[in-house]
């Protein structure tokens, strides 16, 4: 991280030499079908998936089959969802990453059309008192995901167009951070805190590996948390959940409950765990355990060893991700750069969060554990996201052939 942070702050690389870069076009794609070249990465990704849908039908059966009439309704579903998702990452893979560059200001602009119909009573369906999703008829999607991986795409592509203004004038840095915050804005009204809270953070590291001064970087991490702090405060529901993080048994059958029960399945997996689908927790104790609470299954059933390997995964991800994004900037690939960066940051900072809520160490907020928690929103966009990111390693390995023939 410390050499992405030199390389893109000092600016050893202006906009025009990286507009010079050997450029995969749209007819070079169909003239040469890309193949995935990083197997180690791929066959993480595919890994993951597979596991997490192994470990949502050990969460899920007992509660499927007694609000759905069969076991297997969630495992089935999510099954389904991964070869949606898997249809989806081949034909954006296909996609040369100048064509993501050119459309990311439409792409930002349709998700907060997006994120203001959710809004809307008939069009965003209500959830558990949430105004998250849409309902198409045969799917519902949850925007705020897509958003993620949008706001990664559009904000790639300022930095490469504006990188000079972020690093060198307040303007330059406050012009995305206004578009910040009014997705942050519409988010709290559905509201999705936890989905703000990830969006924000991968944008701020983001700018902050592209070399923005350290004085506005900490003003504005004061700034964000001065009003999160007041978002909190304001909001007995928060309120009660942030009370109940910082003690969770003082009330344990009701705001410390989800809590309570998620550290004593982790504290009863000890280090090997009780077995594999021997999990007595989400037999009706640990509420939303095939989503939210996945990780405390996980620990439950698999121990510190399971949960040790499952973090090593995403660690490799993450650093796969900053490898990638290391090396497309030394080819002048920034909006490449930019987007391997942005997603190990949004996989790492997502994944932590989760993880941390699990084991009492974050408050309480409905994030789901990257390409592991059900949910089909979340799937299909992780499926897409990962698909652009190899499509970042494809073309920088073909920049990287070009080269060396010559």
């Amino acid at each position: 991280m410390s050499s992405l942070i030199s390389r893109h702050a000092t600016g050893t690389r202006t906009l025009d030499a990286a507009r010079k870069r050997p450029v995969i076009e749209a007819s070079g794609a169909s003239r040469s079908t890309p193949r995935f070249a990083d197997h180690a990465l791929l066959i993480a990704i595919i890994g993951l998936a597979l596991f997490g849908a192994v470990m949502i039908a050990s969460a899920s059966m007992a509660f499927a089959a007694k609000n759905y009439s069969t076991p297997f309704f969630f495992v089935t579903r999510q099954l389904l969802f991964l070869g949606v998702g898997a249809v989806v990452g081949v034909f954006l893979f296909r996609l040369p990453l100048g064509v993501w560059e050119k459309y990311g200001p439409h792409m930002i602009l349709v998700a907060l059309v997006a994120l203001g119909l959710v809004l809307i009573p008939g069009i965003g369906k209500e959830v558990n008192g949430s105004r998250r999703w849409i309902d198409l008829g045969i799917i519902t999607v949850q925007v705020s995901e897509a958003v993620k991986l949008l706001i990664i795409v559009y904000l790639a592509g300022y930095l490469v167009r504006r990188g000079h203004l972020v690093q060198n004038t307040f303007g330059g840095f406050l012009r995305p951070l206004v578009l910040m915050g009014v997705i942050s804005a519409l988010l709290l009204l559905e509201p999705d805190f936890g989905a703000s809270v990830v969006i924000v953070g991968t944008a701020l590291l983001m700018l902050f590996v592209a070399g923005v001064r350290f004085s506005q970087f900490a003003a504005l991490v004061a700034l964000v948390g001065s009003i999160g702090a007041v978002l909190i405060a304001l909001s007995p529901y928060r309120m009660r959940r942030f009370a109940s993080f910082l003690d969770p048994f003082s009330d344990p059958f009701n705001s410390g409950f989800q809590l309570t029960q998620s550290l004593i399945a982790i504290g009863s997996g000890g280090v090997t765990g009780v077995g594999f689908g021997a999990s007595v927790q989400k037999l009706f104790y640990l509420p939303e355990a095939h989503t939210d609470f996945l990780f405390a299954v996980l620990c439950e059933e698999l121990g510190l060893i399971g949960a040790l390997g499952l973090i090593s995964v995403y660690a490799f991800i993450v650093f796969r991700c900053f490898r990638l994004s290391r090396q497309a900037e030394e080819q002048g690939n920034r909006f490449g750069s930019y987007v391997a960066l942005g997603i190990g940051i949004w996989i790492g900072l997502q994944a932590f969060v989760n993880i941390g809520v699990n084991m009492g160490v974050l408050p309480t907020k409905g994030i789901t554990l990257p390409l592991m928690s059900y949910g089909g929103s979340s799937v299909v966009v992780f499926a897409a996201s990962f698909a652009l990111l190899l499509r970042v390693e494809w073309e920088v390995r073909r920049t990287a052939q070009a080269e060396e023939r010559r």
